[in-house]
């Protein structure tokens, strides 16, 4: 009775590692990467404020009140995202003048500062950029509607993930359950790729720490001693913290802001953007390695080994995900004691 309890565990366990894997890496094929880094974010929110509104409120209501909280916090981002956009869009919309002239200045100092190679391809005043514009969103119309329609989507699975991920934190954790070893096998799992989650998104964090005080360093002082200041600093500051909490995404995201913002000064000042952050991000490409080796005990040339295949197989989504499913394997393997 003994001998079959145990190869009926045994089966168990490695149905289990079968099952997970294939999960985790169907999610690629599915798209439904946002929706996993959502739901496993927020439940990872909800279960590090528990403890303090439990101080408070004791029992369960301590954890709706923390998802009220995040939802409330989440919602109010959103709103006043959407609205602080808007309102720019309608400024400069408002405005024609002002991005005329903007515009004008840029294709000037490009005609001025540039190779005759490079500006040969460039439009030659604001009207030939437009009629660019024009003609190139009537040649690319199905790229732009399905840009549209991925961006939707993926707002959505992120949506249901959160969701997803607020109705598992309500779950209460029980004693194990005897009669059902695959269920167990599957929440061992589980509990192991959250812990490898968890301590991938606390790295994430100090690699965004690491990006915004860069940032500060060039905003506040590369900058100012080519006798340039660059709009908004302070709101992009909070933005690279903020956007540097995305994996890779991230970093892109700030990047591409500062860049812009720094056209709207002077085709120079863009410039000196570009070529400061290529050389920071290939600087925070190791020191983001070589923190998020500290958090999940691998070395920095594995954790750009696991990035560089998973890029290779799955694009950029492979690379968000890869310290999360190389610190889960890794937390597999080292609980198995092969490593």
């Amino acid at each position: 009775m003994e001998i079959r309890h145990a190869i009926k565990t045994q089966w168990c366990q490695t149905a289990s590692y079968g099952l997970i894997f294939i999960a985790l890496f169907a999610i690629f094929p599915l798209r439904l990467l946002p929706c996993f880094l959502a739901g496993f974010i927020v439940y990872e929110i909800i279960l590090a404020m528990t403890p303090y509104i439990e101080r408070l409120v004791k029992g369960p209501i301590a954890r709706w009140i923390s998802i009220l909280f995040l939802s409330m916090v989440i919602i109010l981002g959103l709103v006043t995202g959407i609205t602080k956009l808007i309102s720019f869009l309608l400024h400069d919309f408002q405005n024609p003048a002002m991005f005329h002239a903007t515009a004008t200045k840029i294709l000037e100092d490009a005609q001025h500062t540039l190779s005759p190679v490079v500006t040969r391809y460039l439009p030659a005043d604001i009207d030939e950029l437009q009629h660019k514009v024009i003609t190139w969103l009537r040649e690319h119309l199905v790229v732009v509607q399905t840009f549209g329609r991925s961006a939707a989507h993926t707002f959505a699975t992120m949506l249901i993930g959160m969701l997803l991920g607020a109705i598992i934190s309500l779950r209460n954790s029980k004693g194990r359950s005897e009669d059902a070893p695959l269920k167990e096998a599957m929440l061992d799992r589980l509990r192991t790729l959250a812990d490898s989650f968890h301590n991938v998104v606390f790295a994430q964090i100090k690699v965004s720490l690491v990006n915004t005080v860069l940032t500060c360093g060039f905003l506040f002082g590369i900058l100012p001693l080519f006798g340039l200041h660059l709009p908004f600093a302070k709101t992009v500051v909070v933005l690279t913290f903020i956007a540097g909490l995305l994996p890779i995404i991230g970093n892109l995201i700030s990047n591409t802001v500062i860049v812009l913002i720094g056209l709207s000064i002077s085709l120079e000042a863009a410039l000196i953007a570009l070529v400061y952050l290529i050389l920071i991000h290939k600087l925070e490409y190791f020191i983001n390695a070589r923190i998020f080796g500290t958090r999940i005990s691998a070395k920095t040339w594995e954790i750009l080994l696991a990035m560089l295949v998973f890029e290779s197989a799955f694009g950029l989504a492979g690379v968000v995900a890869a310290p999360v499913y190389y610190a889960y394997l890794k937390s597999e393997l080292r609980a198995a004691r092969l490593i």
